[in-house]
């Protein structure tokens, strides 16, 4: 297992490059640097029970890095597809407390159990969509794919009742 002092020492022979590394690919330095500090603190959380090189670390940082921009990308996609498509879509009148009542009241009455579970776990708890696939013993994919059904029946019967 390796101590803290260990630790220490990967940090700082292998900082800087990990950091570039990780600015390379996700093009900004906030989340690079978040990105590299999270691989050491799960070092130093102790979850780690292996003899830790510079090429682990190397390899954490790249999968790390590459996690963000599929999460940011699935996010992304539904941002534009269900959200920024609508055309009666404003940003200062949408949504409003009736609005918000009338989409509670659909996701009870017309989403099955499954979709509503993901929707309050995506929407309510916040949570990525591999942590939901994970927690409902279901694929990303299918994830994806319950969110976007929902989510179309509730754009559509909403545009119906105006």
């Amino acid at each position: 297992m390796t101590n803290r002092n260990d630790i220490e020492r990967l940090f700082k022979a292998h900082y800087a490059q990990l950091y570039r590394l990780a600015v390379a690919l996700l093009h900004d330095d906030d989340i690079a640097r978040d990105v590299v500090h999270d691989v050491f603190a799960s070092l130093l959380d102790g979850s780690i029970d292996i003899f830790i090189t510079g090429g682990y670390l190397f390899k954490a940082v790249r999968n790390r890095c590459l996690n963000h921009i599929r999460d940011c990308e699935i996010h992304q996609r539904i941002v534009h597809r269900y959200f920024l498509e609508n055309e009666k879509y404003d940003s200062e009148d949408w949504p409003d407390e009736e609005t918000i009542a009338q989409i509670y009241n659909l996701i009870k009455s017309d989403i099955s159990p499954q979709a509503r579970r993901i929707m309050e776990l995506r929407f309510s708890d916040g949570l990525m969509f591999a942590h939901i696939a994970t927690t409902m013993g279901i694929s990303e994919t299918a994830v994806y794919r319950h969110l976007s059904h929902a989510l179309t029946i509730i754009r559509k019967k909403l545009n119906e009742n105006g």
